[in-house]
């Protein structure tokens, strides 16, 4: 009998381990579909986009949304990127390159480089860091060195722009984090 019961201890062990490695990935696929279809995800400014014209590769290439919100491309100049999703931006670009300059414009576009996300608050190494696929509350107070003896865990708030207007959210630390999220821990009051 004692024997069973360890068995059965293990083996609810194991299913609990299990539980918890798969619900974190579940989350982290989604948000990996939702970047890499990038119809949800808006530019903004240090995104990096590999822009490839068919027949052109003199203006195929990467570039960087600039801190107007802008990409500046050879024949056509400044184009507004801030808050268009790739799609939207593709579109904007190819009706530009119409407008004089190529008959039939084949573009597509990706998104090779995200924008870094903040942290700030009761952490350790407060700052801007690399965005990750995938990334997470508790990763991304990882990445800034843990928190401070006075961070309190439960009230963590992250602001993110979303269709132009600037929301809150209350964060557990599974909570998925995006390119220019702003995540800040509070202090415990005691």
């Amino acid at each position: 009998m004692v024997k069973l019961n360890k068995v059965i201890g293990i083996v609810s062990c194991i299913l609990a381990l299990m539980f918890l490695v798969q619900a974190p990935h579940a989350q982290t696929v989604s948000l990996k579909a939702q970047l890499a279809d990038n119809s949800q995800y808006t530019l903004g400014p240090g995104d990096i986009l590999r822009i490839k014209v068919f027949k052109h590769k003199d203006i195929t290439g990467d570039y960087r949304v600039d801190g107007t919100g802008n990409i500046a491309f050879p024949l056509v100049g400044n184009i507004r990127a801030e808050g268009k999703t790739v799609q939207q931006f593709q579109k904007s670009l190819i009706e530009k390159l119409k407008a004089g300059y190529l008959v039939n414009p084949n573009v597509s576009i990706e998104v090779t480089n995200y924008r870094p996300f903040f942290i700030l608050g009761e952490v350790n190494s407060p700052g801007n860091f690399p965005y990750q696929n995938g990334m997470t509350v508790i990763n991304a107070v990882a990445l800034a060195g843990g928190f401070t003896n006075r961070a309190d865990k439960g009230d963590i708030t992250i602001t993110r722009i979303v269709a132009g207007k600037e929301t809150k959210i209350h964060a557990s630390l599974n909570q998925v984090v995006l390119p220019g999220d702003t995540i800040d821990v509070s202090q415990r009051l005691f």
